[in-house]
């Protein structure tokens, strides 16, 4: 048993995982579906991670389990001196590294709350509530999204290509990630932000967009949601979580 990744894609953090470690790093990829109670590799992931969160990395090395906050862990899991991949991923330099990770916490208040809320409102929430919701709701959650999207703009992308300057790294992984939310709600993200929109198509560019696309298959077809069955203990554990979006 070599580098095993549990990923369920339709997860923001796993699809970045997944874009990484299948640029940069040889593993057995194991898919997780977990609103349908988990898909083929149910039993065994279930026998290895009783909770069932995802992501889940497995090594031989030590035959631990590590749940994976971001993308970062799977880079700097390898030592520098016997790093293969290219740095500029999460670069070993202290101060780039702080570049990339000043962004992800940011963005989880900001980005990610209004991305996600997008999602479930638009696309989900019938599928695990039963009920519709009224436009203005969507509407105030876009409003607050532009104004997240006007900062990043700003402040993190700037005048330059990518978030860290020339080159690609976590950060944009994760943005991009989480800005393909609202588009598998029906919702252009990029509409209005010319800037953004070259920055996406950038880093789908440097991605490779084979695999930008199958990374993102699930999220851009999330409105099929409403067609799968849910498993009904994910269905129960979700409501508290969707109910919050309301208040």
């Amino acid at each position: 048993m070599g580098l095993e990744l549990y990923l369920d894609l339709l997860s923001q953090p796993c699809s970045c995982i997944y874009v990484f470690a299948k640029d940069n790093i040889p593993f057995d990829f194991k898919p997780v579906e977990l609103l349908k109670g988990g898909g083929l590799n149910i039993q065994e992931f279930s026998n290895i991670n009783s909770l069932k969160k995802v992501h889940i990395l497995r090594i031989e090395l030590t035959g631990l389990l590590f749940p994976l906050l971001s993308g970062k862990h799977c880079d700097s899991s390898v030592p520098e001196p016997e790093a293969q991949h290219p740095t500029h991923w999460y670069p070993f330099d202290i101060q780039k590294r702080a570049q990339v990770d000043e962004y992800r916490p940011w963005q989880d208040t900001t980005v990610r709350a209004n991305a996600s809320k997008i999602l479930w409102l638009k696309g989900a929430f019938n599928v695990f509530l039963g009920i519709y919701l009224v436009t203005i709701i969507s509407q105030l959650a876009l409003g607050e999204l532009n104004n997240s999207l006007k900062k990043f703009a700003e402040q993190f992308l700037q005048d330059k290509p990518f978030i860290m300057g020339s080159k690609i790294s976590l950060a944009d992984l994760v943005a991009i990630r989480e800005l393909m939310q609202p588009i598998g709600a029906g919702c252009n993200t990029f509409e209005g932000w010319a800037k953004l929109g070259t920055w996406g198509s950038q880093v789908e560019e440097a991605v490779g967009k084979e695999l930008f696309q199958e990374a993102h298959e699930w999220i851009l077809n999330a409105q099929d949601l409403r067609k799968i069955q849910i498993d009904p203990q994910m269905k129960e554990e979700m409501k508290p979580q969707l109910l919050k979006m309301l208040k």
